[in-house]
């Protein structure tokens, strides 16, 4: 799954990996965000026509979102932050992401993301059937290459009846981002005492796509569901590595650098 992200590039390093053709800097963050939780607003990257431009072609735009998404036909917005994650395997046909899927796709720059492990000792004491609330380990996971993770997402329009149509708040666009089965093969770089793949963090992880899918991902004029299912496929292996990281990420107030620096080795009572 993804629910934990880091995403610390400037919205002018993002327009020019994406080759962005719009993107207002009053309208999208500027500071980076090293703990990124669901319901928080995010940078997309998406193709879309400009509203009220005389060019009704598709412009490539960095949009602010809300992560959580919000299906269109949706009563109120309360399940938002249980639809933080898409299968690759269903996307198509779950009611809740398939019309999203056919025309409103878009990705998720980050540097990487957060997964948590249960520690040895914990998994050891579960086995025997002591109660004790399991302490665990975070890792990070990141290109090995250092480039940008972009994660295949999402994204929905939502509008809020209880109010008027000048409202700034009337209309929520809301996404969602893509997971596939982890990898099994061995990390590009692994701690010594740890996991060697990512299906050994979790049996699931984000879906990340290489440059060369980007172009055809974001095209909305793409949207027969065989095609686009072709575009799930995971990424080549061996392009990740991991590396433990303080605890301090597993609480969303803590905010900074700092908690992407790479642990000599994983935090007391959490060892792999």
């Amino acid at each position: 799954m993804c629910g934990r992200y880091a995403a610390s590039r400037s919205p002018e390093d993002l327009a020019e990996i994406f080759e962005i053709e719009k993107w207002e800097p009053a309208e999208t963050p500027v500071e980076p965000d090293y703990n990124v939780a669901p319901t928080k607003e995010v940078l997309a990257v998406l193709d879309r026509p400009v509203k009220d431009a005389p060019d009704p072609r598709p412009v490539r735009q960095l949009r602010r979102l809300k992560w959580g998404l919000v299906p269109s036909w949706s009563r109120t917005p309360e399940g938002a932050a249980r639809m933080i994650n898409a299968r690759a395997e269903t996307v198509h046909e779950k009611p809740s992401y398939r019309r999203a899927f056919a025309a409103r796709r878009c990705i998720l720059p980050a540097d990487g993301y957060y997964e948590w492990v249960t520690g040895k000792q914990e998994r050891e004491l579960e086995v025997e059937g002591k109660r004790k609330r399991p302490r665990k380990q975070p890792y990070f996971v990141t290109p090995a290459d250092g480039s940008v993770f972009a994660m295949a997402g999402l994204y929905e329009f939502w509008r809020d009846k209880t109010l008027p149509d000048d409202h700034p708040q009337a209309w929520w666009v809301t996404c969602s981002v893509i997971t596939t089965e982890a990898e099994t093969t061995p990390l590009a770089a692994a701690p010594p005492e740890g996991p060697a793949s990512l299906a050994d963090i979790h049996p699931r992880m984000p879906l990340m796509l290489t440059p060369d899918r980007w172009d055809a991902w974001l095209d909305p004029a793409r949207t027969d569901p065989g095609e686009l299912r072709s575009l799930l496929a995971p990424p080549p292996p061996g392009l990740m590595r991991a590396h433990p990281v303080s605890t301090a990420v597993s609480n969303v107030r803590n905010n900074g650098p700092e908690l992407l620096k790479e642990l000599a080795a994983p935090e007391e009572g959490t060892l792999f």
